[in-house]
């Protein structure tokens, strides 16, 4: 049986991809979007974002204190496994975009000091994506995005006080770790857009192509 036409949209922090990806509902209505964005979750799958908004309101707070970092590992594990499961129950008629897939996830887990290479060796013999569209955007323009450092999480920099010099190391390693995962996988680099509108039109120019 021929598996879905499953494309990958990746790019570090404040790269705009969901705000793309809800340009992309009117732009393809073909495709069917994938992501743990409570806008493309079926009611039936509640409980996924339901942990996404447990994870920054309650586990990265206490990360390091209240929770381990493998505890969060194992929290992050399902989302992991719901974006899988929606490749697997795909109809094959219908082209897929998803949003970061395990890599963005996977990326993070190892910057935090996860060391559980059997949980990452599951997760790459994951079904693999035709494709990768990675949407960039410089550290400058994702500071901006973030109101300045004003709306950052814990894994979104390397350090302490959330800082602009720990968001840049950070978000520079990160952008290294998501290439270096997907360097298998064919990759359209997208430069930075000016706004959300044009890079959805850039990313499907892309998937249409």
């Amino acid at each position: 049986m021929t598996g879905p036409r499953f494309h990958v949209l990746l790019g570090p922090d404040g790269a705009g991809k969901s705000s793309v990806m809800k340009r992309l509902v009117s732009k393809l209505p073909e495709w069917r979007m994938v992501s743990t964005d409570s806008a493309f979750v079926a009611p039936e799958h509640a409980l996924i974002p339901r942990l996404r908004r447990d994870v920054h309101e309650h586990l990265l707070p206490g990360l390091g204190a209240a929770y381990s970092a493998d505890f969060l590992a194992s929290v992050l594990q399902t989302a992991v496994v719901h974006l899988r499961d929606q490749v697997r129950e795909a109809d094959p008629c219908v082209p897929v975009l998803m949003d970061s897939y395990y890599y963005k996830i996977l990326a993070k887990c190892r910057m935090a000091g996860v060391q559980d290479r059997a949980m990452y060796s599951w997760w790459r013999s994951f079904p693999r994506p035709s494709s990768v569209v990675f949407l960039d955007v410089s550290p400058e323009s994702a500071w901006r995005r973030r109101g300045d450092g004003a709306r950052l999480n814990s894994l979104e920099y390397d350090g302490e006080d959330g800082t602009w010099a720990e968001f840049e190391r950070y978000q520079r390693s990160l952008r290294k770790l998501l290439l270096e995962e997907v360097r298998e996988v064919p990759v359209t680099m997208l430069a930075e857009q000016p706004d959300a509108g044009r890079a959805a039109e850039a990313v499907r120019e892309v998937l249409t192509s």
